[in-house]
């Protein structure tokens, strides 16, 4: 048995840990330990109190991958209701589709009776506010609703370097194999965004003959780049688990354009190895590590791999915190 996941599942992955101890399937283990982040209002980047859009409205993503089945579940651009990770389950469980999003995902989480809840936090709404005030022409901030919002999506904010989507892959005692991710993306993101933590192959994959993977960060960079599937594809055909990894960095390589930032790519294989890279990281990228034969989880360091990087960072959210 093995757990990954990334440094916003510190209050998750003892839970996750405990349940595949006591013999509980993976997705179970790993679907409980992000309801916990979900719950936390100090997890800014996920569940209650992640940050909003520009419109000051907070949108969910989130996603579940078996392994063994290679079905999947997926919503994005979910607007209150506090658990996404339990509303992907029940995509994957209740429909023949596999992703949701937006007024569709909203009906489906009604309809089974999903848990309602206010998501904007004070402290998200204050840094939104200040930001609204500080960056938003009048004319604008009179119809705010209806006014034009390109130029404005080129404030999307940093969600707090080296803090983002939550990530859980794991390894269970039947040696399945399962990934699941939550998230509120970017901060002051254009309503509707979709970041790659509900794309399937972008932000998550899960393969039990060959391993599994799940990215964080600039989401942007792993859609174009497929880097998730790709993972496991390179495991797949012989690469050990750090080697996969670093293909996967090798493609991201050959991205111009765009956003380019950071990313975090969290990979195990089918042997219970595993690799941690974060890609234009700093030495603060950290991730939760657990297998049975310790007494609890670990935070251990991530790889740290600079690539060429010309594009302008997007802004702090530093910037605009009350």
């Amino acid at each position: 048995m093995i757990i990954v996941c990334n440094n916003e599942g510190t209050k998750g992955i003892p839970v996750t840990a405990r349940m595949l101890s006591e013999g509980a399937r993976g997705l179970d283990a790993i679907e409980a330990g992000i309801r916990v982040v979900e719950d936390d209002p100090d997890v800014r980047t996920v569940g209650t109190g992640g940050w909003p859009n520009l419109l000051g409205a907070v949108e969910l993503d989130a996603s579940v991958m078996c392994g063994s089945t290679l079905r999947t579940g997926a919503v994005g651009a979910l607007k209150g209701f506090t658990h996404p990770v339990s509303i992907a389950r029940q995509v994957m469980a209740r429909l023949p589709h596999e992703f949701l999003v937006g007024e569709g995902a909203a009906r489906f989480a009604r309809e089974i009776g999903a848990e309602t809840g206010d998501l904007l936090r004070p402290h998200s709404r204050e840094s939104w506010q200040k930001w609204f005030d500080a960056r938003v022409k009048a004319e604008h901030q009179k119809s705010w609703a209806d006014a034009p919002l390109i130029d404005y999506c080129q404030e999307a904010v940093d969600p707090e370097i080296g803090k983002d989507t939550t990530v859980f892959l794991c390894m269970d005692s039947h040696h399945d194999i399962s990934s699941a991710t939550s998230t509120s993306g970017w901060g002051w993101k254009y309503p509707g965004r979709l970041g790659d933590s509900p794309v399937i192959g972008a932000g998550s994959y899960a393969d039990t003959r060959y391993g599994a993977c799940a990215c964080t960060g600039a989401g942007e960079m792993t859609i174009r780049a497929g880097t998730a599937r790709a993972v496991v594809l390179y495991m797949k055909m012989g690469m050990s688990v750090q080697q996969a990894v670093e293909e996967a960095v090798n493609d991201m390589r050959a991205l111009k354009g765009g956003l380019i930032s950071r990313v975090t790519i969290h990979a195990i294989d089918n042997r219970g190895n595993h690799h941690v890279v974060a890609v234009n990281g700093t030495p603060e990228n950290y991730y939760w590590f657990w297998v049975p034969a310790m007494a609890r989880p670990e935070t251990r360091p991530a790889t740290v791999i600079q690539i060429s990087d010309d594009t302008p960072k997007p802004r702090s959210v530093d910037s605009f915190k009350a």
